[in-house]
């Protein structure tokens, strides 16, 4: 070998560490000292590896930390390098050596293999660069793989990941490349890197450690790869005392961060109920956390309705201990009677882990229900994961459900035959498979058929993400440009509202003007279909459920779904963010989604001539200082409804608008500084008018309807003429989609639809 070695290279330098490379073992526990490298730049790759140490919280033990101090401290070079390696190798968990030909082979140092249950502990690595390298040094493990496959939102034929996958993807390794130390290898003969180990577990555990410097530089035989048995010490388990703001024991909303401001526990060794794809773990009193002896922030909360507060924690070395969390509202809607409900979440498909096709079961849905103090949620099964979730359809409210807090699994009909035409949510249904059918490609291709089914069996049903397929050039309300429909929203709404066949419309989760457009002209037309507020998690939005919300009135009635449902499909609520409320909307001392005039909800009967009272209680809650990173996007850029949009310039105000036709006609500004605040309005219609509030856009609530001299609605011919155009510019996209069997009942129903808007044309101002 030395022969060899003296034809290729002369024998110093990169010959001297090719010699050292070259007899090195794979289970050798003596580090090899590289000669001829340059003192100083050593001496600083050093110091910044001991400031990186310092700064990850996992300094070297003081003997070892002076033994280096010393070290560096000599000045004859030969020496100087030599004591730098003996001082530091003993601290190396893998050596890294990179041949000639840049080919990576590693061997195990000396250190202990010693992690902490849900933690990261660092681990120095020695690089022996006889290439002179300069790219980054890359770890990986296949014990350390995602734990979840993202979906594409189509059907996986299988699930990806099996139990002994779970079992074998206990940890997570990184390279520590941030500041103190460079991205890449210096190129230097020899220097130190930073690797960090998390493990989800406690006890012994085995993981695979592969490194290489690129694509192709493994050296042979899986000589890059190196078992290593670790030894993972039990966290602390810390007991969660969870109070809500009147002192009772509830569930809360919990994000810990460690100094480095890493999330815990990993997001990527999380198993259900926590998600990967979330920062925040959800906990109820009494249950526990496990985390490593160290420091941590914590934020916590529950929803839009509690404040945001933050706490220092230390867990202290010990097998258990117990810290206490005090929540606090900033309004409590329930005890005025509005119970909130968020009508689209999903238990799978999108961002759920493991198996797309398969999600989570209702407990960790619960769970999270919980967590955000949504009174309501409805968890819908689709496309990807229909033949899995469908068990969990009970025709009923899930037996998790409590008096205060209801779950109940319906149906959104996405990934069905129908869904160019746009996706719909069945909620309350009794039976689950459209009749005849026992796969989804048997549905019907068009959606009346569908919402018609539904509404036959005492449901109440409405389209989905409305916005999808509706985008506008410009944030005008109303807007008289010709959206394309051709996504999946609200697109044959434009149809299916004639019909009779749809009780609301959804917002919140996609571009505000998108949404509210095509209702404010249905309602316009006369048209009194409702709206709801919805997130679409996780495919929307996956920060948490209910993000979108609708807040249904119930007083008088005790909270349980078919009272709630009612509410929905009356319009005896309003939606919103949940950080802006329009609490008790009345128009002359009557209630929206109230019985009225003929027994139909909201419709308030008038005199020509005769004035209008508005009022409402207001209450909003935005941050003393503006936030930028909202205010300053654009309407279609999420977050699509935000209190923070509505804020008046620099100030604390939002601005609250009475809306009639589709018109901001009044508006009056109030201090969103969550106190409840009474403000009125008084207007004159001069026909019949619809009438609503909003914050735009962070809360809407549905509208009253105002007959006067019992004449029907028909407040804007523009509008009328743009339906009319929307009902060709929907059959136009949606024709080819649609089954051929099922093609001449389609264009009947359109044609309905186009006879019905010629007429109220012809009745409109």
């Amino acid at each position: 070998m030395i022969t060899q070695c003296q034809r290729e290279f002369s024998l110093t330098g990169s010959c001297l560490i090719a010699l050292v490379i070259g007899s090195l073992a794979s289970a050798a526990q003596d580090v090899p000292i590289v000669p001829n490298v340059e003192l100083q730049p050593l001496n600083s790759q050093v110091r910044r590896v001991l400031s990186a140490l310092e700064f990850l919280g996992q300094p070297l033990p003081d003997e070892a930390r002076a033994n280096v101090e010393s070290a560096l401290k000599e000045t004859d070079s030969t020496k100087g390098v030599q004591a730098i390696q003996e001082s530091l190798d003993p601290q190396v968990l893998v050596v890294v050596s990179i041949n000639p030909e840049s080919r990576v082979k590693v061997a195990r140092g000396p250190a202990k293999a010693t992690l902490h249950q849900q933690g990261w502990s660092v681990f120095l690595v020695k690089v022996i660069n006889g290439a002179g390298v300069t790219a980054p040094l890359q770890v990986s493990s296949s014990n350390a793989n995602p734990l979840y496959t993202r979906s594409s939102g189509r059907p996986d034929p299988k699930p990806t990941v099996t139990p002994q996958d779970v079992v074998d993807r206990w940890a997570d390794v990184s390279m520590f490349n941030d500041r103190p130390l460079n991205k890449t290898l210096s190129g230097l003969g020899v220097e130190y890197r930073l690797m960090q180990v998390y493990s989800r577990d406690a006890g012994a555990r085995e993981a695979t450690l592969a490194f290489d410097v690129g694509q192709g530089t493994q050296d042979l035989g899986f000589r890059n790869e190196l078992p290593v048995l670790f030894q993972c010490e039990p966290a602390v388990k810390v007991t969660l005392k969870v109070l809500d703001d009147d002192g009772k024991p509830t569930s809360g909303q919990f994000v810990i961060h460690d100094a480095q401001d890493r999330v815990y526990p990993a997001r990527s060794r999380r198993l259900e109920p926590d998600f990967f794809f979330h920062d925040q773990i959800y906990r109820h009193d009494g249950e526990s956390v496990t985390l490593p002896p160290g420091k941590y922030r914590v934020t916590y909360t529950r929803g839009p309705e509690y404040k945001i507060e933050k706490r220092e924690m230390e867990v202290r070395p010990g097998e258990s201990q117990t810290e206490s969390f005090q929540l606090h509202r900033w309004i409590k809607l329930a005890d005025r009677g509005w119970y909130s409900g968020d009508h689209h979440v999903h238990a799978a498909g999108c961002a759920h882990y493991e198996a797309p096709t398969e999600g989570v079961g209702p407990e960790a849905m619960m769970r999270h229900i919980l967590g955000e103090d949504l009174n309501v949620g409805c968890v819908l099964s689709w496309g990807p994961c229909w033949y899995y979730q469908k068990q969990f359809f009970e025709g009923d409210v899930n037996k998790l459900s409590t008096k205060d807090y209801v779950m109940r699994y319906d149906v959104e009909v996405s990934g069905f035959p129908s869904s160019h035409a746009g996706h719909l949510c069945l909620l309350g249904l009794i039976e689950d498979d459209y009749p005849g059918t026992t796969k989804i490609e048997e549905w019907p291709s068009w959606d009346l058929p569908v919402l018609l089914w539904g509404k036959s069996q005492g449901a109440v049903v409405g389209f989905s993400h409305s916005g999808w397929g509706l985008a506008l050039p410009n944030d005008e309300l109303p807007n008289y440009n010709m959206p394309p429909f051709d996504g999946i929203g609200a697109n044959e709404y434009i149809v299916d509202v004639v019909h009779g066949a749809c009780d609301f419309i959804s917002a919140v989760d996609t571009p505000a003007v998108w949404e509210l457009n095509i209702w404010y002209h249905t309602l316009n037309c006369g048209y009194t279909c409702r709206i709801s507020g919805e997130t679409d998690f996780p495919c929307i939005y996956g920060e948490r459920v209910g993000l979108g919300r609708i807040y249904v009135n119930l007083k008088d009635r005790p909270l349980g779904f078919a009272n709630w449902l009612e509410g929905v499909k009356e319009g005896r609520s309003y939606c919103g963010d949940g950080l802006s409320h329009l609490i008790d909307f009345k128009v002359n001392g009557f209630g929206v989604g109230e019985p009225g005039e003929r027994g139909q909800s909201s419709l308030l009967a008038v005199k020509k001539g005769e004035k209008l009272a508005v009022t409402v209680d207001v209450a909003a809650m935005l941050e003393e200082q503006p936030r930028e990173d909202i205010r300053g996007r654009s309407l279609s850029e999420k977050p699509y409804w935000h209190v923070e949009r509505a804020r008046v310039g620099t100030t604390r105000n939002v601005p609250v608008e009475l809306i009639v036709n589709g018109e901001a006609v009044d508006r009056r500004e109030v201090v969103a500084d969550g106190t409840v605040q009474s403000i009125e309005f008084d207007y004159q219609p001069d026909r019949s008018s619809w009438v609503a509030l909003r914050i735009f856009p962070s809360c809407h609530t549905n509208p009253v309807f105002v007959e006067v001299d019992g004449q029907p609605i028909r407040a804007s011919r523009r509008s009328a003429e743009w339906c009319l155009k929307a009902v060709d510019t929907c059959w136009e996209q949606k024709k080819a989609q649609t089954r051929q069997s099922e093609l001449a009942d389609a264009e009947a129903a359109y044609d309905v639809a186009r006879q019905a808007y010629r007429k109220i044309l012809e009745e409109s101002r």
